[in-house]
């Protein structure tokens, strides 16, 4: 099963996505700041990640490249 981590500070719309993809057959995971969603995306668990852009004090791009200073999680 494909892991997926969702990474959005809007909890009901995390929660509302990861019912759609486990739908799918994903098994999904939502954290929603994004110290927690470098974190997780470098544990090495997940398959690929999504991330919310306009998040408070660490927004998504900042994720995005302490993510790829590390990883190349898609």
């Amino acid at each position: 099963m494909t892991r997926v981590l969702l990474v959005d500070d809007d909890v009901e719309l995390a929660s509302m996505l990861r019912e759609y993809l486990e739908q799918e057959g994903f098994e999904a995971e939502a954290v929603h700041d994004g110290e927690s969603g470098v974190r997780e995306a470098l544990s090495g668990r997940f398959a690929i990640a999504v991330l919310d852009v306009m998040m408070p004090r660490l927004n998504g791009v900042e994720v995005l490249r302490r993510i790829r200073a590390a990883s190349r999680l898609p």
